[in-house]
């Protein structure tokens, strides 16, 4: 059997990859390790149309392995963490597929300590699925609803952000008709700010569709026609967040940390005095926080593995370009919200457009279609070329070149002090890549 999970869970098309029958397994084995003689589970969904499918096939998967499956309704992905403390439950579902269009759905379960399964557990489960191992529970389990769980999670943001005022913040919100429709709206009002919300109609199939931070570019050009100070556009999960400044400038995952580690540092909440981000951060990003003095963890692209540094070091906060800001300080997930609320509460009353975070480096990034991504990576020609480059640009930018964790594709990327030199390196690159193993 070909491995389930991937860097976030189990997705992809409903149907034909992820079924109701894979769903009820998935459930039922993860539920039967958790260890406990009736674990309580949560299943919260965004607002696919197959979400409703997906929910039903899980807490009967929790109910046939003993458990009690606790239906929590349509929330953002990172108010499992929350509400799983909150009730000491013992195990989480969120069945969403994050940015992606409708037609998929995913699994990502949380374990009893608010954090992703392990990859050892994500084994055990994909062996015991393998050998047909779960069966039924000798007494089976129920299903019942959990109410109130937007309002939970509603007051952990507002316990949490309690001093930050918005009073007179004009606020556009994109919710990309998914899991935050209802709950980031809700937050703003309640901060005092005066709210506009595009992407709050879901309707089963238009979750991610030309909306949210996969589609920045619609919120970019809404903030300075309407005249709002700032704009947010979230995911189709509510884990991440990309920014649009008063001027309509896009405020990437990078900038937003960036003013997030300046502000926690100056208020003495920044654990270790550090941040983990990944190999796709922005060159300037480590050039302001080498001269803030805060020290930089890298780690591989995906947002576990921030988690992974994180909690290895014992720091707080890191993230991704994408919009995923962990701040474990408030939960063991991105929150885009939460993110959102923490951009303005390190602005101070200060305009975005005015951000002085860090300097970003002009970025040029080519996916190059090839027959075998290792092997076009890893061809001498293409080695020698990336060495060049580096040198070339030594002190100054860098170069990445890495294949696609789920396409194949050899990304290629460049950063350097002006958009013309990062457009002809990267052009460079892309040539000796293409000529090598292109198709």
């Amino acid at each position: 059997m070909a491995r389930l999970f991937g860097t976030d869970g189990v997705r992809g098309a409903v149907g034909t990859f992820l079924t109701a029958d894979l769903a009820l397994s998935l459930a039922r084995a993860a539920t039967g390790m958790e260890g406990h003689e009736h674990p309580r589970v949560l299943i919260i969904r965004d607002t696919r149309e197959s979400g409703e499918m997906l929910e039903a096939a899980v807490a009967a998967g929790v109910a046939a392995a003993g458990g009690e499956a606790l239906l929590g309704g349509i929330l953002p992905t990172p108010a499992a963490p929350l509400l799983m403390r909150r009730y000491d439950l013992h195990l989480a579902a969120v069945l969403s597929a994050s940015h992606n269009p409708y037609e998929d759905n995913g699994i990502k379960f949380f374990a009893s300590d608010g954090f992703k399964l392990s990859d050892e557990l994500e084994a055990r489960i994909e062996e015991a699925l393998e050998a047909d191992a779960p069966t039924d529970a000798a007494e089976p389990g129920r299903v019942r609803t959990l109410h109130g769980t937007l309002a939970d999670y509603l007051r952990a943001l507002h316990e949490r952000f309690a001093d930050l005022d918005l009073s007179g913040v004009d606020v556009l919100l994109d919710c990309a008709h998914g899991a935050t429709y209802r709950a980031g709206p809700e937050i703003f009002r309640r901060l005092g700010a005066a709210v506009t919300v595009m992407g709050d109609a879901p309707d089963g199939r238009n979750i991610n569709a030309g909306c949210g931070s996969t589609h920045v570019d619609r919120l970019a050009e809404a903030v300075p026609a309407g005249g709002h100070d700032v704009g947010f556009a979230f995911d189709g999960d509510g884990d991440r967040v990309l920014a649009a400044d008063r001027t309509g400038a896009v405020v990437d995952g990078d900038e937003l940390i960036a003013l997030a580690a300046h502000h926690l540092r100056h208020a003495d909440r920044l654990p270790g005095n550090g941040v983990a981000v990944t190999v796709m951060t922005n060159y300037g990003f480590h050039g302001a926080m080498a001269q803030a003095g805060i020290e930089v963890a890298t780690t591989p692209v995906g947002d576990r593995y921030v988690l992974e540094e994180l909690r290895a070091r014992g720091w707080k906060l890191g993230g991704e370009q994408s919009g995923h800001i962990i701040d474990l300080g408030f939960a063991s997930s991105g929150d885009g919200v939460a993110a959102a609320l923490l951009t303005l509460e390190a602005l101070a009353g200060s305009d975005l457009a005015d951000r002085h975070g860090m300097e970003k480096l002009p970025q040029r990034l080519v996916n190059v279609r090839v027959a075998d991504k290792v092997a076009a990576q890893e061809a001498p020609d293409v080695v020698e070329a990336i060495q060049r480059e580096q040198a070339g640009l030594e002190g100054r930018g860098r170069v990445l070149v890495r294949p696609s964790g789920t396409e194949p594709m050899v990304r290629v990327m460049v950063e350097a002090p002006t958009a013309d030199e990062a457009e002809a390196v990267c052009g460079r690159l892309v040539a000796v890549v293409e000529a090598e193993a292109g198709d």
